[in-house]
């Protein structure tokens, strides 16, 4: 259902107000530096603009990513296709069963020639940190996260140490029911803006993939199109996307809807609001729009909400999935209706 939004919350376009950075011309720089990351993601990954779309969505909205999907389908290619094309400080972590928290955050080295205890940071401290395979991982081990995604930061024996920004975590894993996984705590899925599934490849993606990918790896091949200050100034521009009160109230009553659904034992959280509201303003300074509209909620709704619920054990064995139960809400909740332009007298 499509809706007309502009950024005072009414119908049309009326009002002449435009925020500072967009009047400089920032959408579309935005815009011309989004189309080189996503050229040279998409010249990776075939056949996959809207997986695509989402990451550039989550790392402007600075949140982080979660690809969940069955082995061999692009999800780490996918992850670092996007870290490799911003120049910017990536480490990779791959979590096994073995991997302590330490070699997640660091840990404090005694010198013994300084005779005092030295702080060796660990893989967490990069701007992009791609985690494999994070549910193979104890959850010991995936509750070392906890800190580092939500306040940027880590603290080792009383002491903090902030991450570099812009600070992303894409993380991949593979379906819960495969041997050898651990289900991720809910704290942990509810650190993650977004999860996505890539799917399998359409059959003439894969037949173009045999050629991309077929005589070499095209990620050696793969050189950085923007900088991580040009990332730094695109998330203060999407800050700046307009969201009126309606379009807030519709994500708060999105949100609400599955705390109260008898299909669910755990809705969202008030973290998911937040996070669905900044995706949404990710979105629409993608599509080159100042303001927010209930179509960038609906569109979200899914890939924000879903990895969070929790269903009830009558909702499992009817085979009823979250996502499924999220499209529902969307469906049966009421768009807010736009305002009348305000009548100018004289």
């Amino acid at each position: 259902m499509t809706s007309t939004y502009d950024q005072d919350g009414q119908g049309g376009r009326g009002g002449d107000r435009q925020p500072e950075n967009f009047q400089r011309g920032g959408l579309h720089e935005l815009g011309a530096v989004v189309d080189r990351v996503r050229a040279s993601v998409e010249s990776v990954i075939e056949g996959k603009p809207e997986a695509v779309r989402i990451a550039l969505t989550v790392m402007l909205a600075e949140g982080h990513l979660l690809l969940e999907d069955v082995p061999g389908v692009g999800k780490t290619m996918l992850a670092k296709a996007l870290a490799r094309s911003v120049d910017c400080t990536v480490r990779r972590i791959q979590f096994t069963p073995d991997l302590l928290p330490s070699d997640v955050t660091g840990t404090n080295i005694f010198d013994q020639h300084q005779r005092d205890f030295e702080f060796r940071p660990g893989a967490i401290f990069a701007q992009i940190v791609v985690g494999d395979e994070i549910n193979r991982a104890s959850p010991k081990t995936q509750s070392a996260l906890l800190e580092s995604m939500e306040e940027r930061q880590v603290t080792i024996d009383g002491t903090s140490y902030e991450l570099p920004s812009p600070f992303m975590v894409i993380a991949t894993q593979n379906p819960v029911e495969m041997e050898g996984t651990y289900p991720l705590p809910e704290a942990q899925r509810d650190r993650f803006m977004a999860r996505i599934s890539i799917g399998y490849p359409s059959p003439e993606a894969e037949f173009a993939m045999l050629d991309v990918h077929g005589g070499a790896n095209p990620l050696d091949d793969l050189a950085p199109v923007a900088h991580a200050a040009d990332i730094l100034k695109l998330v203060e521009l999407v800050r700046t996307v307009h969201i009126a009160d309606p379009v807030r109230r519709y994500a708060v009553d999105l949100v609400g809807a599955t705390r109260t659904s008898p299909e669910l034992r755990l809705g969202a959280s008030p973290r998911a609001t937040l996070h669905l509201v900044r995706a949404a303003r990710a979105a629409a300074a993608l599509d080159g729009r100042d303001y927010v509209t209930p179509d960038d909620i609906q569109s979200l709704a899914v890939p924000v909400l879903a990895h969070r619920l929790m269903p009830t054990a009558e909702t499992q064995l009817s085979r009823r999935t979250s996502e499924q139960i999220v499209l529902d809400l969307v469906a049966r909740l009421p768009l807010p209706r736009p305002q009348a332009p305000a009548v100018r007298r004289g």
